[in-house]
């Protein structure tokens, strides 16, 4: 069995010295109590709400930095740990990015497709799939917040092997009707349902230049139900078997995968 963990943190918009401090400081301790898997949030190094290009610029490191090894260095044991950050890419390029991360090190960077609203003016398209990769726990992909409201892209990483989806976010706080989970949640849920994937939703917490968050963490098991929200210590935790994901048959006449009638469907 697998010990997830969320933990929502509350970066401080620009400070990179004091959020490096933070993701050190959280990767020690959860992953010393027992987190197999440590889900942090979207641009946990930088902050979101952005009004230059040079404040994202000023926070943007590689996946090489001294403070990535810092991260690797404080993971206990086995443990893997995803986190979003503000990346420095080539020829000036800024990306919305998030690496996955063992004791051995960087396993694989993941740059955000699907850039939301102000985004826009700030980072560079990733232009690939999410890496699916192999841990001693199962098959884990990254995505980023925004990622997870395409259909076709959480259904290529499942098609591609996840047993896991693992997705830093930052949901802006937004009017839902009373007893409802917000929308992000509900959209997660369907994605989980219909590829038979577990997905790892990890929040942000604190209010940034005005904006508030949903603090909507969640994880939701491979059935679609969540499986644990975030309380008020800011953290979700679950033990799931992520392999139980790889059976796609929901009925005995009925499987997720091999129902499908690919050539019917518009791609483009």
């Amino acid at each position: 069995m697998t010990r997830i963990v969320c933990r929502q943190l509350a970066p401080v918009l620009g400070d990179l010295v004091a959020n490096h401090r933070e993701i050190v400081r959280t990767i020690t301790e959860e992953t010393a109590a027992g987190a197999d898997v440590l889900v942090l949030p979207e641009l946990a190094t930088s902050g979101y709400v952005f009004r230059a290009s040079e404040e994202v610029a000023a926070c943007a490191i590689t996946p090489s930095d001294p403070l990535v090894e810092e991260w690797v260095a404080a993971i206990s044991g086995g443990a893997v740990v995803v986190c979003g950050f503000a990346e420095r890419g080539e020829n000036g390029l800024v990306h919305n990015s998030a690496v996955v991360l063992d004791a051995s090190g960087v396993r694989t960077t993941y740059r955000k497709v699907h850039l939301w609203d102000r985004e826009k003016l700030f980072f560079t398209p990733g232009d690939r799939l999410p890496e699916v990769v192999d841990t001693s726990f199962g098959r884990i992909a990254p995505m980023i917040c925004y990622d997870l409201e395409f259909p076709e892209y959480t259904r290529s990483v499942a098609l591609a092997g996840a047993d896991l989806i693992a997705a830093p976010t930052n949901w802006p706080l937004v009017d839902r009707p009373d007893g409802e989970r917000p929308p992000e949640v509900l959209i997660a849920q369907a994605a989980a349902r219909v590829n038979r994937v577990t997905i790892a939703c990890c929040d942000r917490t604190g209010t940034e230049r005005g904006q508030a968050w949903t603090e909507g963490t969640t994880i939701i098991d491979h059935n679609g139900w969540p499986a644990a929200e975030a309380g008020p210590d800011h953290r979700a935790a679950c033990t799931a078997d992520l392999t139980t994901a790889r059976d796609k048959q929901i009925s005995p006449h009925n499987n997720l995968f091999q129902d499908r009638h690919p050539t019917l469907y518009i791609t483009t």
